[in-house]
């Protein structure tokens, strides 16, 4: 069995002396993990680096296995990463919820390229907030947890949309929220792509996102913990302010 393919590396680990097994996020055949012999060594250890763009080429005996990686890099984004504290905080939580949440060896080539759009701004500290809010609200829609916020859930309405339900993630106006307004999570106009996407609202739509990955998408992955990355993200964003 072989197959050729381009991947985001997402985590890398040691396996005896010199190899390294390394976990990528491949276009066309999901997350796949996969042995790099000499993946320790001087020549590729600088090479293997999460949100490193990879050419692969994987070889195993049967499907099953995990197999054996020839990689070679197409684009680094170790200096990216290292260009401010949200870049590389930014990093460690994409590849860290990539890691988390999706199934291996199921392709998803849609998040796939959204996620390389994404990685490709890192450096963009203007731009990166507001397209990472995007990304994340597009992971859930991918893993069965997209929020809808096209209309009222209790009145019908488009107007006036200011609330999510934590239950269904449908939106909810103020006039359909009444007296339960404050069980509801907030809903910020960037959310619906409306407004001036201020840093303030960027916030604000990542706590509405950050408890629909925590509540709904954590315990369906077997009740793991939400990687410490994305909170580590939110935490820096928040403290920009």
């Amino acid at each position: 069995m072989e197959w050729r393919d381009h991947g985001i590396l997402l985590s890398v680990r040691r396996h005896g002396e010199s190899a390294a097994i390394i976990d990528v996020f491949t276009e066309n055949h999901g997350r796949h993990a996969g042995v790099v012999r000499g993946g320790a060594g001087r020549r590729m250890a600088p090479i293997l680096q999460p949100g490193a763009q990879l050419d692969l080429a994987w070889r195993a005996r049967l499907e099953d296995h995990i197999g054996s990686y020839h990689a070679e890099p197409l684009r680094s984004r170790a200096a990216a990463a290292l260009s401010g504290r949200v870049a590389l905080a930014g990093l460690n939580a994409v590849t860290a919820l990539l890691a988390f949440c999706l199934p291996e060896r199921e392709p998803h080539p849609e998040l796939y390229t959204r996620s390389e759009q994404l990685l490709d701004l890192l450096e963009n500290e203007t731009l990166w907030p507001l397209a990472y809010l995007r990304w994340e609200m597009a992971l859930l829609e991918e893993m069965g947890f997209g929020l809808d916020l096209s209309a009222c859930a209790v009145t019908g309405k488009q107007t006036d949309l200011a609330f999510v339900s934590p239950k269904t993630g449908r939106a909810v106006s103020r006039e359909g929220a009444g007296d339960w307004a404050s069980r509801l999570l907030p809903l910020p106009p960037v959310m619906r792509g409306q407004g001036a996407a201020e840093d303030s609202e960027i916030v604000e739509a990542l706590r509405t996102t950050g408890y629909f990955l925590q509540a709904h998408l954590a315990p369906a992955m077997g009740d793991k913990p939400l990687p410490e990355a994305r909170g580590r993200l939110a935490d820096l964003l928040s403290r920009r302010l």
